[in-house]
């Protein structure tokens, strides 16, 4: 088992902010589902 590192002063490490693509693939995929929604209501309708 490893032995806990004492706090040496180090700044605490983040994750990169995402990539411009990843986060309009996120809106593109959130949009498609919006349209999948409507479409979806207004065929039911």
């Amino acid at each position: 088992m490893s032995t806990p590192r004492p706090a040496t002063g180090e700044q605490p490490r983040y994750e990169p902010a995402p990539g411009v693509g990843k986060v309009a693939m996120w809106v593109l995929l959130f949009l498609l589902a919006a349209i999948v929604v409507v479409l979806g209501g207004v065929y039911l309708v």
